[in-house]
């Protein structure tokens, strides 16, 4: 089932972030309308996610609203107006690191920006609801590959809980009002217009300006990452079966990753090699809240959609640093 045959209004949370971005443009290429919202917040460089917004907004059939989500009255207003039939809510606070210093700002996007989607979404029925959830929400679990029926009770960041209490949320409106919702459990993505708090985007900065590299766990850690355009054809797939009537509530969880962990020491080595330089490594113990590795168990996505991701790390980071290096490039001659 594809969704390029019927054109759909989708509002997307999150439009000026990484996937968000990346989202949009892929279902602006499959012939849909999207209603933007952000609210550009401070957490990373503002003028990234402008400049995402300025390459969206020259295309038809966009939209945009600075909107933060806790504004329920705007955001009523919005899905009023504008009726949309999907829902991909990717706005959040992100980061387990930050969010050991910033937790109350955790709760404000994560918890309540949701729950005021939900609300909106009970309001306004939509066809289908996805939300993002976190590999992270799988803790320390060292029992690998992470499978979507694992138990997922003890997070070890508030980072993850907030997002456990997404899915729990998720589901509860599933199950009084009929809500068709889909939780997506991101692996690691990376890729252009990332974001620049992720280790890649800061290991290539530092790499670039000839600074040394903080290496966590002395560098002893697995992630599984996810290249953005398999996060984004996986989420339009998805996009187009709605959890339905065959299961007693309506919602479904997804893991989206690349389902082969990748060593952070071999990572950063052919991150030194596409960027044509060598990192100066500051090896460190293990940060809190960081887990040791992420693996991703896709035989449920493959199942449900016939899809699975499969850009090698190799290739995606090669076109990481292939936008990476002009845009920084740009970016350091504004500043001068």
């Amino acid at each position: 089932m594809s969704l390029q045959s019927d054109s759909k209004n989708i509002l997307i949370t999150g439009a000026a972030g990484f996937i968000g971005y990346h989202m949009a443009n892929r279902l602006l290429d499959s012939g849909h309308k999207v209603v933007g919202l952000d609210n550009l917040n401070h957490y990373y460089d503002v003028s990234l996610k402008q400049a995402r917004l300025e390459k969206l907004t020259e295309r038809e059939g966009f939209l945009f609203y600075k909107q933060d989500l806790n504004d329920r009255q705007e955001l009523e207003a919005i899905f009023t107006k504008h009726r949309p039939q999907m829902v991909i809510h990717l706005a959040a606070q992100a980061g387990v690191r930050y969010s050991l210093d910033h937790p109350f700002e955790y709760v404000d996007s994560n918890v309540e920006g949701f729950l005021s989607i939900l609300e909106a979404c009970r309001s306004h029925p939509v066809e289908h609801l996805l939300y993002a959830s976190s590999s992270s929400i799988y803790g320390g679990k060292s029992e690998v590959p992470f499978r979507e029926d694992m138990n997922v009770d003890k997070p070890v960041s508030l980072y993850a809980a907030t997002k456990k209490a997404d899915e729990l949320m998720a589901y509860t409106y599933s199950h009084l009002y009929g809500i068709p919702s889909t939780g997506l459990r991101f692996f690691t993505v990376y890729g252009p217009w990332g974001r620049p708090d992720m280790a890649y985007f800061k290991f290539a900065r530092r790499i670039m300006a000839g600074e040394t590299i903080d290496v966590y766990n002395h560098g002893d850690m697995q992630r599984d990452f996810t290249y953005i355009d398999d996060i984004t054809e996986a989420i339009e797939k998805l996009l187009a079966i709605p959890p339905n009537g065959e299961k007693a509530v309506p919602h479904e969880i997804f893991n989206i990753g690349n389902s082969h962990p990748e060593n952070l020491m071999d990572f950063i080595g052919i991150l030194e090699s596409e960027l044509g330089r060598e990192a100066t490594k500051n090896l460190l113990p293990m940060q809190a809240g960081d887990v040791p590795v992420t693996y991703a168990d896709v035989s449920k996505l493959e199942e449900a959609i016939g899809y699975r991701p499969t850009t090698s790390l190799e290739e995606g980071l090669r076109r990481f640093t292939d936008w990476f290096i002009p845009y920084e490039a740009g970016r350091k001659a504004e500043e001068e």
